[in-house]
């Protein structure tokens, strides 16, 4: 007895037929399991979403797994993944993008089944606070040094 599968595209979602049973998988569910490798891989800021992505995230107060991720479904159980993102500083670009490549091509074909074509990563921007960070610790050590020979010329007069 042979199984027919075959595959229909819903609005969103995608419907796996294997003869009687259906298996359903929305599109929302392949932008989180994306956006959770992409986020992972070292020198990753921030996922990139737009407007309407950082308004969700501050109305629902919930992290927003799916930002600055697009998912085509093709009809023969088949996707392309866009994945927007800002790099830390410092960070090798080609590095990072070929790592979330890698990963969410990885996670989304052993968690749904589907066969990823393509994996493309558009850098969005690059994140400086990182940077600023390293400023003001230098800024405060440098206070702090500055506090500390006060205080051995203070006690040097002292003595």
């Amino acid at each position: 007895m042979s199984e027919e599968k075959k595959q229909v595209k819903k609005e969103d979602e995608t419907v796996i037929n294997e003869g009687e049973n259906n298996i359903e998988i929305s599109d929302d569910v392949v932008a989180v399991i994306s956006g959770m490798a992409a986020s992972e891989v070292s020198g990753v800021a921030e996922m990139a979403g737009g407007f309407a992505g950082g308004i969700s995230e501050v109305l629902s107060g919930k992290k927003n797994l799916a930002k600055g991720i697009k998912v085509e479904v093709l009809d023969n159980k088949e996707t392309r993944i866009d994945v927007n993102i800002i790099v830390e500083y410092g960070a090798r670009i080609p590095d990072v993008a070929f790592e979330i490549q890698k990963r969410v091509k990885k996670s989304v074909e052993n968690m749904t089944g589907l066969n990823v074509l393509e994996v493309n990563v558009h850098v969005q921007g690059v994140s400086t606070t990182q940077m600023d960070d390293k400023k003001e610790d230098v800024k405060e050590e440098k206070v702090e040094n500055a506090e500390n020979l006060e205080e051995k010329k203070k006690s040097k007069k002292n003595n």
